[in-house]
């Protein structure tokens, strides 16, 4: 099944406008007392300036340039949803194959667990807005997540061969929303318990079907996202939850650890550090207990090569009845692929955030892949106009130049764009839409 800001460092050069631009969900980048924070108060360690400096100018390093690197994560997702739309078939073989089937289900899983960091970017990364500013960030919640929502929706109307996330963002956004101010301890646990509680419900509602068309005929979510046929649609409120290619209840376990990841001081190499660790045990948890599982489960069987493995491709054939439960294939829904793609998606951003603050010459050679990060919701819609503008009918469409192509427009675009202007086209938009918010009271 085909699915799938920047505050410029002072090495970065004349792209300073990166980061004023805003993400897929309309998230602007923290604002100056945003930035500085808790990691901006005397004796914690700040991160930003260049090499050159020592001892305590070296830690006292701006907050905003970490954030570079959530943008370069962020800008991997878009990409890894390109290539897993357009890029070559991952059955073909080889390092282009292999590379091809390591975009499906993570690139997305990704692109859920930044929104968690999206959410508290906008209601108060490091210590919640309250009062009157609290107000108004969930009111901006709000009205992104219902502008997301109406987005993702048309745009599945329009009849794109492309699995819109959009909807599924904004309802992502809605159900968490009451959890933004929690601690990072909280949010970690609740990311732990919905990945171990919310497939098996999955699994179980979704045995049958019957239910979900009777609901879907009362859905207009349903039949706009039908035009005018619900029967069958995976993309009304049930599909938005239980049935659709990025059900809420299956991916709300990324966003709350992208929310706990979020909470924490970024600029400690210490919480890095354990933060990597954490990625990667998690990663071999996943796909080894995957693994493992498959191998001792009865009536299990799998056609040779890792291409084929259900532990972790998405070309694998599903197990069968309740053995589907112990793979981690891309798009299972599975608490094991859940666990494993956390991983992956941890292991991406703390490698992205390390990149970005320990290299200025990285740093400025990933500017245009960071600007497509910072206007990402431009760069995912321009993706979806390009696959219907081509005319492809089935996906991923198989073409490592249309892959490329599609790649180097966008980060042209974006890169230049960056220049003149502080927000993406679609992200201008957006944060007009959420002015009203600053009328709360």
């Amino acid at each position: 099944m085909a699915h799938n800001g920047l505050p410029a460092s002072v090495d970065t050069g004349p792209p300073t406008q990166v980061g004023g631009v805003d993400r897929v969900d309309g998230t602007e980048r923290a604002g100056a007392a945003e930035r500085t924070g808790a990691a901006g108060r005397a004796g914690e360690p700040v991160q930003g300036v260049g090499p050159s400096r020592a001892g305590a100018a070296g830690d006292a390093v701006r907050v905003g340039a970490r954030l570079v690197g959530v943008d370069l994560a962020r800008g991997l997702a878009v990409l890894g949803m390109y290539a897993a739309h357009v890029g070559p078939e991952p059955g073909r073989g080889g390092v282009i194959g292999f590379v091809m089937e390591v975009t499906h289900g993570r690139s997305s899983a990704l692109f859920a667990f930044l929104a968690g960091f999206s959410i508290l970017l906008i209601t108060g990364r490091r210590v919640p807005k309250v009062g009157q500013a609290g107000r108004q960030a969930r009111v901006k919640v709000l009205i992104r997540a219902g502008i997301l929502l109406v987005l993702g929706t048309a745009l599945t109307a329009s009849g794109t061969k492309v699995e819109v996330i959009l909807a599924y963002y904004g309802m992502y956004f809605l159900l968490v929303l009451p959890f933004a101010r929690l601690r990072a301890v909280t949010l970690a646990v609740i990311a732990a318990v919905s990945a171990l509680v919310l497939p098996q419900i999955v699994f179980v509602v979704t045995r049958d079907f019957e239910w979900t068309e009777a609901v879907n005929r009362f859905d207009p979510i349903a039949w706009v996202s039908g035009r005018g046929d619900p029967i069958g649609i995976s993309d009304g409120i049930v599909g938005l939850l239980f049935t659709g290619s990025y059900p809420a209840l299956s991916w709300l376990p990324f966003v709350f650890a992208g929310m706990a990841v979020a909470r924490l001081d970024l600029a400690a190499n210490v919480i890095r550090v354990r933060l990597a660790a954490t990625g990667i045990g998690l990663a071999v948890l996943g796909y080894g207990g995957s693994a493992l599982a498959l191998h001792f489960a009865p009536s299990v069987t799998a056609r040779p090569g890792i291409m084929y493995a259900p532990w972790w491709s998405d070309m694998a054939e599903d197990p069968a009845g309740w053995r589907y439960q112990l793979g981690a294939m891309p798009h299972s829904e599975t608490t094991l692929s859940i666990i494993a793609n956390t991983g992956v998606a941890l292991t991406v951003l703390i490698a992205c955030l390390a990149a970005c603050d320990r290299s200025p010459q990285f740093r400025r050679l990933a500017t245009p892949l960071i600007a497509v990060g910072s206007m990402s919701l431009t760069a995912y819609v321009f993706h979806v106009i390009a696959i219907a503008v081509l005319g492809f009918a089935v996906l991923p469409a198989g073409s490592l130049p249309v892959l490329l192509g599609l790649s180097a427009i966008i980060m042209m675009f974006a890169y230049c764009w960056s220049h003149f202007f502080r927000r993406g086209p679609l992200e201008w938009l957006l944060h007009r839409a959420t002015t009203v918010a600053d009328r709360v009271r």
